[in-house]
């Protein structure tokens, strides 16, 4: 199990081979995922739902025993709604970094930090207050 088996299953929308990565009991501790494997797999799929061009990069993979890290690209045009929000047509780019506990070949659990500010303001979900300082 790799994060690039990862990114394919994503890439090719095969939730099939998502699931077969997942280990018995697998936890992920994202918090808008809902609990279980059933939780997992819906997150995966909503974002190749949204974004029909989707790429994700693997920008850098590190392995330490059953830990691996990774340091990924997300970048899709959003054409599909996604967490309550219509498409924009707008261009997309997310970065994360994503911690995964591997047992056996597979995953076990999940952690992940999401750069979400910038992929909320391309969605139309969040806005910049000025910081501009007015005497």
């Amino acid at each position: 199990m790799s994060d690039q088996h990862l990114a394919q299953s994503l890439l090719e929308r095969d939730m099939n081979a998502y699931a077969d990565l997942l280990h018995d009991g697998y936890v992920n501790h994202t918090a808008y995922a809902a609990p279980g494997e059933a939780g997992s797999i819906a997150v995966f799929q909503r974002f190749p739902d949204a974004f029909q061009d989707l790429t994700v990069t693997v920008e850098a993979m590190y392995e330490d025993g059953e830990t691996v890290i990774g340091r990924f690209r997300y970048r899709g045009t959003f054409t599909g709604p996604l967490m309550g929000h219509p498409p924009t047509g707008q261009a997309v780019e997310m970065h994360s970094i994503e911690i995964r506990r591997v047992c056996r070949g597979h995953l076990q659990e999940h952690w992940d930090a999401l750069n979400t500010l910038d992929f909320s303001l391309h969605l139309g979900a969040a806005s910049v207050v000025s910081t501009e300082v007015t005497a």
